[in-house]
């Protein structure tokens, strides 16, 4: 199943707050910048998974040599 329709079941409102995120910034970014964002105002418990998942995806972008 796409992480995208997993988010909509598990948390349905996040998605929203995320678009809305995204239509008031005066420059554009991606979706999922705007629903860790939205996520992290309305559930502050879960910003060590985010950064954890944040961390996770740095370093497959950049593996150390």
């Amino acid at each position: 199943m796409r992480m995208a329709l997993w988010r909509v079941m598990l948390a349905p409102i996040t998605p929203l707050r995320a678009l809305r995120l995204q239509r008031l910034s005066r420059s554009p970014f991606a979706f999922d910048s705007a629903w860790q964002q939205a996520r992290m105002q309305c559930a502050p418990d879960e910003v060590e998974y985010l950064f954890q998942r944040h961390l996770q995806e740095t370093e497959a972008r950049w593996p150390e040599p």
